[in-house]
């Protein structure tokens, strides 16, 4: 664990992210009906960065599943970030996975 911002310990990363595209569909924000068709900028066997264009809040839940292959997942919003060049860069964190994901914890560092 480490000090984090505000004096709280947070925990450290547990994996490396792997660059990756991967074309995601979400849904579940609290004043955005409807699905949001994005895509990653990263994966990990536990989560992924996600780009969108919605503001999401920390602890938010959310729904993700692939555009192709037979991965969805109840997931928690662990950061949201403005990104470079538009929209927000979202952190999270799959809560309840199902099916295979692109990347599986025996690739975990």
């Amino acid at each position: 664990m480490r000090l984090g911002m505000g004096g709280a310990f947070v925990n450290a990363r547990r994996e490396t992210r792997i660059p990756m595209e991967v074309g995601v569909h979400i849904s579940g924000h609290s004043s955005v009906s409807g699905t949001e068709t994005t895509f990653t900028e990263n994966v990990s066997p536990r989560g992924a960065r996600v780009l969108t264009t919605c503001r999401w809040r920390m602890g938010d839940r959310l729904k993700i599943a692939t555009l192709t292959g037979s991965f969805h997942a109840l997931a928690r919003v662990a950061y949201c970030r403005a990104a470079p060049h538009g929209g927000f860069a979202v952190g999270i964190e799959f809560l309840d996975p199902a099916g295979t994901w692109v990347v599986s914890g025996a690739h975990a560092d």
